[in-house]
Parts: structure tokens; C-alpha cells; sequence
């Protein structure tokens, strides 16, 4: 068991080493593209509920 464990370390840590990890400045710009595309996401999925619910409460009222 032991011996499986250690194989499973020892070539975990040789996949990473196979990685080719980003640049800080590429990591920096897909980090703010995430955000902005999150921000403009939620904003828009906000404006559909706050339309929906609007839509919902005139036909209720009516």
C-alpha cells in the first residue's frame, strides 16, 4: 500500500514538472478577464431578474 502511495507522489510530482505553468503577466490578464466577464455576466442575469420580477408583479397586480 505504502509502495503505491510513493509511486503516486513521486509521478504526480513528474506531471507537474511537465506543466507549462503561465507567465505573471499572463496570470494577471486572464485573472481580470475572468472578472470583467463575471462582473458584465452577473449584471446582465441581474437586469433579466429584476425584469422578470417586474413582468410578474404587473400581471399579479392587474
Amino acid at each position: 500500500m505504502f509502495a503505491k502511495m510513493r509511486n503516486f507522489f513521486i509521478e504526480s510530482r513528474d506531471e507537474l514538472r511537465k506543466v507549462q505553468w503561465p507567465s505573471r503577466r499572463e496570470a494577471t490578464y486572464l485573472s481580470i478577464v475572468v472578472v470583467v466577464v463575471s462582473l458584465v455576466l452577473a449584471a446582465f442575469l441581474g437586469g433579466l431578474d429584476y425584469a422578470f420580477a417586474e413582468a410578474l408583479k404587473a400581471m399579479l397586480i392587474r
